[in-house]
């Protein structure tokens, strides 16, 4: 049979049984094989008296199994029949685990719908899985600010307490990780002074942070997820700093069980008011506190985009340095557009140390395997050598260079074999944001002026650092 449009549906039609009319009556029970039936409504009924189709609610309504006509019938009357069209199927919701992947049409599932976000490099956080640590494993006596361990994880201390900083190997079981950023409190300050606070800090260029959205109608929510392990149990708080605008908003997470690894999500509404400015500089920071004096306690934890109030800051904060016993191990950092905590984004090593040498790298070195490589040139006198090191990657900008130790870098004469300690940089003599160089002072005048040169490592603290960080 030919049709138009969509291909009719055979619904759930029946004719009602035969109903005896009652002189002066107006309401009916319908009934089908003896059984009440109770249409969706009268719109969903045909109706025949005296061989006349009635108009639903106005000849007649439906309640229940009821049939009432407009007015009373009399005895000659004919309901010639009652046909009830078919009710709107209930399908119910499904229970727990009875919808499988072959009952989904290709198309009815979207990135959109579930709030995951596909993209590649969603996680805007850079070493979340703290697999990298160019600068050291371990730092202990740590009062100050300065990275210390994990690479782009910055600790910014002010008098709470004495740590030991680490890339620990504890981490969740059954994740994917093999790394975590553990504080370690050596030397307790259980009773905080008013400005004390301690912090581990993630900066971000403003570049990077365009597609947020920031300072428009559109502006982005992002959620920030982690694992988390604490022998101080309690509230800890987040705080995002944005410095274009000045603008600050925090979040909480709870540590339920003492040094048991836990899984954290705060979604944090988008900044409609400040955009981020468009360039290398620091545009925004995100903050775990460990603790912090009154001076970042005594206000109202802001949950939206406020002027920043450092009052307001970590209100609520627990003191994880109130006992040596307290480590804080973190690991599994992402932060996401949207409202929705995704699976973590397990980038590679090789994409991991790319991302973070654009901020720091050691170069100058043959042995470390983080380094930038060896540096190549020629000896200018008999105690100085000009080298030129190419960087890894385009760093953010222009980088300081620091020798790590004095004789951490030994020159190689290419003509006669000689190998001399390094024992200052002396001058940066041409630089961009992909290759530096430099003059080096040596520890003695073995050199021969034009001499081919080439650097290696000869401590245990190798090479040169080229340092571009926020």
């Amino acid at each position: 049979m030919s049709y138009i449009g969509r291909k009719p549906t055979v619904g759930n039609f029946q004719i009602c049984d035969a109903i005896s009319v009652v002189n002066g009556q107006a309401a009916y029970t319908m009934q089908v094989g003896s059984v009440n039936v109770s249409p969706q409504s009268a719109n969903h009924m045909i109706v025949s008296l005296n061989g006349t189709i009635q108009k639903p609610n106005s000849s007649f309504t439906v309640s229940g199994s009821t049939i009432t006509f407009s007015s009373n019938l009399v005895t000659n009357d004919v309901i010639d029949f009652i046909q009830i069209l078919g009710d709107v199927l209930d399908l119910g919701v499904p229970s727990d685990a009875t919808v499988t992947a072959a009952k989904l049409a290709s198309d009815s599932v979207t990135y959109e719908k579930i709030g995951y976000n596909a993209n590649q490099f969603r996680n805007i956080i850079i070493n979340g899985d703290m697999s990298l640590a160019q600068r050291a494993t371990s730092t202990a006596s740590v009062t100050g600010t300065g990275y210390h361990a994990c690479d782009r994880f910055k600790n910014v201390i002010s008098g709470l307490g004495t740590w030991t900083a680490s890339q620990s190997t504890d981490v969740p079981t059954g994740q994917g990780f093999a790394n975590s950023f553990k504080m370690d409190c050596t030397t307790a300050d259980a009773s905080p002074a008013a400005g004390d606070y301690n912090t581990l800090a993630q900066i971000f260029e403003g570049q990077n942070l365009q597609y947020l959205k920031k300072g428009t109608a559109n502006a982005e929510s992002t959620t920030l997820s982690f694992w988390v392990k604490s022998t101080k149990t309690g509230v800890n708080v987040v705080s995002f700093y944005q410095d274009d605008g000045a603008k600050q908003i925090s979040g909480s997470y709870t540590i339920g069980t003492s040094n048991t690894w836990e899984y954290k999500t705060i979604t944090f509404v988008g900044n409609t008011v400040n955009a981020i400015a468009n360039d290398n500089t620091r545009g925004f920071q995100v903050a775990w506190y460990l603790g912090a004096g009154s001076n970042r306690t005594s206000g109202t934890l802001r949950t939206t985009w406020t002027a920043y109030a450092t009052a307001d800051e970590a209100v609520g904060q627990v003191n994880n340095a109130d006992s040596t016993s307290n480590d804080w191990l973190i690991t599994g950092v992402q932060m996401e557009v949207g409202p929705v905590a995704t699976p973590f984004e397990h980038r590679s090593y090789g994409q991991e140390l790319a991302l973070c040498q654009r901020y720091f790298f050691i170069g100058c070195s043959s042995t470390d395997a983080h380094t930038g490589g060896m540096a190549n040139g020629s000896f200018r006198t008999t105690n100085n050598a000009q080298v030129l090191q190419q960087h890894p990657v385009a760093m953010r900008t222009n980088p300081t260079t620091a020798l790590r130790a004095s004789g951490s870098v030994v020159i190689h004469d290419t003509n006669d074999g000689n190998n001399i300690n390094v024992t200052a940089i002396d001058a940066v003599v041409m630089q961009s944001i992909k290759s530096t160089i430099f003059g080096l002072t040596l520890a003695s005048a073995s050199g021969a002026t034009g001499d081919g040169c080439w650097t290696y490592s000869a401590t245990s603290t190798p090479g040169i650092t080229f340092d571009a960080e926020l």
